[in-house]
């Protein structure tokens, strides 16, 4: 296999953030010697989830073995998910704004026909259901674990406690017509055709649209990580990953 020198666009202090975090790794588990160094293995796992290369090219890349190269981003992966930050903590940061925008998005997986579960009808393609919470500028504040595609939105909302969550610590949130019905803090278009609405109506539609299409920056800010565009790992990693990638994300943006 031929190996080339190539370039990752990820900030410096996400590199310097996991090298950080692997070196304090290696030193409470009392780790003498490795084929990479901490600064090495967190180039390796910064390549693999930013430009979703996979084991076989980073290892003849890094010059190690296959099954290393997996072990290495594995236990990277599984060391950043352990940081990402829970529901409640999000909560208190939104509590500082305005209000905070929901949504949700579906991670491709390679799955057949027969996985009826991970089939979404709305978008008509197999993946992984992810919610995302970003703050008024869009920025990315938080990801949700990762069931089946088929799950709907506004079930998702609800099984993650989001919408409890959000109610509980009075933060107004903007979603759109598919969390119809959540209740609480969430609020969503008027619903039904367009001609059908007031022009009262149509007014809070599109003020409403104008103020929820910034949630797509957060979504890109999750998809700019090129492995999350089309999965071919066990669909039990899903969340791990979308974890870790949050993790990263706030580490280099300083939030």
């Amino acid at each position: 296999m031929l190996v080339y020198p190539s370039g990752i666009d990820v900030s410096s202090s996400a590199l310097r953030f996991l090298s950080a975090k692997l070196r304090r790794h290696r030193h409470e588990l009392g780790t003498r010697w490795r084929r990479l160094s901490p600064g090495r293995q967190a180039l390796l796992t910064l390549a693999h989830l930013r430009n979703g290369l996979p084991y076989a090219r980073l290892a003849a890349g890094f010059g190690i073995g296959t099954t290393t190269a997996y072990r290495y981003v594995a236990e990277a992966v599984e060391l950043l998910a352990a940081l990402a930050p829970a529901l409640e903590e999000a909560a208190r940061t939104a509590s500082t704004k305005a209000f905070v925008l929901l949504d949700g998005t579906l991670l491709p997986i390679d799955r057949i026909a027969a996985d009826r579960p991970f089939y979404s009808g709305k978008h008509k393609k197999h993946g992984m259901n992810v919610q995302i919470l970003a703050d008024p500028s869009g920025r990315l504040l938080w990801a949700s674990p990762a069931p089946p595609g088929a799950v709907h939105d506004v079930r998702a909302a609800r099984e993650h406690d989001i919408v409890r969550t959000l109610t509980d610590a009075g933060i107004k949130c903007w979603a759109d017509k598919g969390y119809r019905g959540a209740g609480g803090t969430v609020r969503v278009p008027y619903w039904g055709r367009w001609e059908t609405l007031s022009r009262g109506q149509k007014a809070v539609n599109r003020s409403h649209a104008k103020i929820r299409t910034l949630v797509e920056q957060a979504v890109a800010t999750l998809k700019s990580w090129r492995l999350l565009r089309k999965l071919r790992c066990s669909t039990t990693r899903v969340t791990s990953l979308v974890r870790a990638i949050v993790t990263l994300h706030l580490a280099s943006s300083g939030q």
